[in-house]
């Protein structure tokens, strides 16, 4: 059931990546600066990245995948997200703070995913 779930989020996130990335380079590259564009950019590519090792941490077989999974679910969630929110609320003139907190929360998440990864493949 674990693996079910870590594939259906990289599934999920690697949709949402494809769907934000296009979103940002056709309606939000004239509403944002260069800054926040790359920073929104930023986001997407972390989150294509652990859509991608969501699915093959979903194909591997092993009793620490699903924790290694779950790491790199709440990071995305936590990095990603994260600064959407922040980009596209600063866009409004209106930033949401206290997401900023959150943004190194959720990289340090996706790292202790890679390093669980990186264990178990020693």
């Amino acid at each position: 059931m674990a693996q079910q779930i870590i594939l259906v989020f990289g599934a999920a996130f690697g949709l949402l990546a494809v769907v934000f990335g296009a979103f940002g380079a056709h309606a939000l590259k004239k509403v944002l600066t260069e800054e926040q564009l790359k920073s929104f950019e930023t986001g997407v590519k972390y989150q294509m990245y652990h859509a991608l090792i969501l699915l093959f941490t979903g194909s591997y077989f092993s009793s620490s995948a699903p924790l290694i999974g779950w790491c790199f679910i709440i990071g995305v969630i936590l990095f990603s997200f994260s600064i959407y929110g922040l980009v596209l609320s600063d866009a409004r003139g209106k930033k949401m703070k206290f997401l900023g907190p959150v943004t190194p929360l959720g990289g340090l998440f996706l790292i202790i995913g890679w390093a669980m990864l990186l264990i178990e493949f020693l």
